[in-house]
């Protein structure tokens, strides 16, 4: 990069809408100049099931971040999950034109094309087309064959779709807050773009970032995404079942989890006890503090479960000698990384954002791994974006001037 760009990045959650204001140098290093936090409305396991609240809440978040950062945001990267988020693995050939005088970047644009023409229903689109390698002439391994001699290139290519109601609910809350969507990413590979290390990425990896109301998960192997997921169990169920085994109220859960919860009850002394506030008017009650714990560890040890059997289903439980990394919010929970270790049996570390600069002291914790993610990759991805611009538009531009045709003149934005 020889010029400073500046990136957005608004991650819609299940809990909180986050957007970031970033300013990427020549130095690659990502200076964040604005933070916007808003708690989330009408998003449910990471969907849109309310549209007017998940506007206004996404509105106040981007406000919030206008005044920090003191930029009037017009476009933005956004983060995307939920159950309905799918993947496969393609592969797209094509014969080199002029291959004794090196592949050049339209070639590989038009394996990837190749490798994106899989039949889809027609209530779906596609978000990502990854590569995952390239095979030059029946060379295999080959990361980037730009420049390379050859006359027919294969690229294997990670697929991501989603059902196209969730993505045009989801645009349309972002252009009612009058902005643009550059692109949509899915949150795990943009909390991986935030954690992991190259190393990782390379020896084989998986990053399960447990948020709110989801867990998405992401395997790397060989500097690349090779298989994602997302499963519907996240932090918020870990707080439900406070609040039903305690009988009190969700956000007295909530507060009792995040203070006091443990992933390990075996950790905790039997005598310890701490003050929860009920549903009655007889003020506060104290509970034995291993018992909120015995209701944590349950449920933590059924997500790490549902990792591991993902990992298996996805045939590369043998390739990730790096093991787990966790991010989001529930991967602060007290004593979880233990408990994962002890269910996954491989090695496990929590993640959060690093090598950033200016306004960092509220994101650089687990929690905010897509917030960050979101600038990172956006960052990595803006010359490619720029080549789409200039040849197509891209989904969000194409699902944008759809949304704005359905939405009340603004007078401009």
């Amino acid at each position: 990069m020889t010029a400073q760009r500046t990136i957005v990045g608004i991650d819609v959650g299940t809990t909180k809408i986050c957007t970031l204001v970033g300013e990427s140098g020549p130095d690659s290093a990502l200076r964040i100049v604005g933070v916007g936090l808003s708690p989330s409305r009408g998003i449910k396991r990471g969907v849109v099931v309310n549209v007017g609240e998940a506007t206004e809440a996404i509105g106040a978040s981007l406000e919030k971040a206008e005044r920090s950062s003191g930029y009037q945001i017009a476009r933005a990267f956004v983060s995307l999950a939920g159950t309905h988020i799918n993947a496969v693995n393609s592969r797209g050939v094509v014969a080199v034109v002029h291959g004794e005088r090196g592949i050049s970047q339209e070639d590989v644009d038009r394996a990837i094309e190749a490798a994106r023409a899989i039949a889809i229903p027609a209530d779906r689109e596609v978000l990502h087309v990854i590569p995952r390698g390239f095979t030059v002439d029946g060379q295999d391994g080959v990361r980037d064959p730009i420049g390379m001699t050859g006359f027919r290139l294969e690229v294997e290519a990670h697929i991501v779709t989603g059902a196209t109601s969730s993505v045009h609910n989801l645009l349309k809350c972002i252009e009612g807050a009058n902005v643009a969507v550059d692109a949509l990413v899915l949150s795990s590979i943009a909390s991986g773009e935030a954690v992991l290390t190259e190393t990782e990425k390379d020896m084989g990896v998986a990053l399960a970032d447990i948020g709110g109301g989801t867990t998405d998960i992401a395997i790397f192997i060989d500097g690349s995404v090779w298989h994602t997921t997302i499963l519907g169990v996240g932090g918020s169920h870990i707080t439900n079942d406070v609040a039903v085994g305690l009988r009190i109220p969700a956000n007295a859960a909530e507060n009792v989890k995040v203070a006091h919860g443990h992933a390990r009850y075996q950790t905790i002394d039997p005598v310890e006890t701490i003050e929860v506030e009920g549903f009655d008017d007889s003020g506060a009650s104290r509970v034995a503090q291993r018992d909120v714990a015995e209701i944590i560890e349950a449920r933590a040890e059924e997500i790490f479960s549902l990792i591991m059997q993902e990992v298996k289903r996805s045939g590369y439980d043998g390739l990730l000698p790096a093991g787990l990394v966790l991010s989001g919010g529930t991967a602060q929970l007290r004593d979880l990384r233990e408990l994962g270790r002890q269910v996954m049996n491989m090695p496990v570390r929590v993640g959060g954002p690093h090598d950033l600069l200016g306004l960092v002291d509220t994101i650089s914790t687990p929690a905010f791994a897509t917030s960050v993610g979101l600038l990172k990759w956006g960052d990595r991805q803006s010359d490619a974006l720029a080549r789409t611009r200039r040849s197509g538009p891209s989904l969000g531009r194409r699902l944008g001037r759809f949304l704005r045709s359905l939405l009340p003149d603004r007078g401009g934005t």
